[in-house]
């Protein structure tokens, strides 16, 4: 089955008809909020419309679960990075819900290092406000360096993964809704301040369009190169991190050359087609906005206005565990548990 992402799927419906130029700005918009969010119930906030706006536009319910590939395979990878940064140096120096880390490998060295000089973390937190207490009943008198999994790591892993699930989902659902010489048309438009700079936008828009189209072609390609190379006997998902470099470096190879010699072939046919990016060039398709996108945009700002209220608020909130049952989180009133799972760096 073919890849729908980055790949034009023709219907009907509101999305088809929205003016591609705030489609695209909206994208980007999404993309910048993602960043601001600082709390789960931000990335939410983002995440179900666009899930109802998806399943509305497509149709489609497999597509949303296809897409979560990537963002799985690249949030384990961080979360096995987080395991080993994240340790209990980390955890208890920014008092974030020390109670909740499970260690699993301890070392032999003091925990704290100041001015190169390790020392324990019983001097360390001398004359401080920290329970050494708890400290002690948990890991004995003479405190180590534990690894393990801490809520600090998990809610970065998870913050991550809806972060690029979301840019993910917004991408797919441009360029799934979106004509690519439409997309062309809204990239120059938004580009035009660059004029004055007398830079060629109309250029750079059509190879940022060229890029996007080329993106369901490519993965085809890998597909295809897979499932040749798997004829001959190569092994893409069994044998051990050699093998599999091996492996994978008989797809890498053909997919560079196929790519080159695609952007030739487009190459060659623009040109024989007399082609000039230097030619001024006039336009069939007059774009005009709506009444109805400029309320969606609109609603779009309010809405991207209080993320970023909600953000400065959110950093002068103090998340400690001795906060009381109910907690402000911004503009709104959290219970401590979905406090803790709030957008940690």
């Amino acid at each position: 089955m073919k890849s729908i992402f980055g790949r034009y799927i023709p219907g009907k419906g509101f999305l088809y008809n929205f003016d591609a130029r705030i489609k695209v700005f909206l994208t980007i918009l999404n993309i910048v909020l993602v960043f601001i969010a600082s709390s789960f119930i931000d990335l939410f906030i983002i995440l179900i419309p666009l899930i109802i706006i998806y399943l509305i536009s497509t149709k489609k319910i497999r597509p949303i679960f296809k897409l979560i590939k990537l963002p799985i395979f690249i949030s384990f990878v961080i979360l096995l990075v987080n395991l080993y940064i994240i340790n209990s140096d980390v955890v208890y120096k920014d008092h974030y819900h020390n109670d909740l880390f499970w260690s699993f490998y301890y070392t032999k060295k003091p925990l704290v290092d100041v001015h190169n000089i390790p020392i324990k973390w019983e001097q360390f937190y001398d004359g401080t406000n920290f329970d050494w207490k708890h400290l002690k009943k948990l890991y004995g008198e003479n405190a180590v360096l534990s690894y393990g999994i801490s809520l600090n790591s998990i809610t970065r892993t998870l913050a991550l993964f809806l972060r690029i699930y979301i840019m993910v989902l917004t991408t797919s659902l441009l360029t799934n809704t979106t004509r690519p010489i439409l997309l062309n048309k809204a990239f120059e438009d938004l580009m035009w301040p660059l004029k004055l700079l007398f830079i060629p936008t109309h250029i750079i828009a059509t190879i940022i369009s060229i890029a996007l189209r080329f993106i369901p072609t490519l993965v085809d390609e890998s597909q295809r190169i897979i499932k040749s190379q798997s004829s001959r006997g190569v092994d893409f998902k069994n044998g051990n991190l050699k093998e599999k470099i091996v492996a994978f470096t008989t797809l890498i190879i053909p997919l560079f050359v196929s790519s080159f010699q695609k952007a030739e072939d487009l190459a060659n046919s623009m040109e024989t087609r007399g082609y000039d990016p230097y030619e001024k060039r006039t336009k069939y398709r007059q774009i005009k906005p709506t009444w109805k996108d400029i309320i969606v945009l609109l609603i779009y700002i309010v809405i991207a206005i209080l993320l970023i209220f909600n953000y400065i608020i959110l950093k002068n909130t103090d998340f400690s565990s001795s906060n009381p049952i109910i907690n402000n989180i911004g503009l709104y009133k959290l219970p401590i548990s979905f406090v803790k799972l709030r957008v940690v760096g």
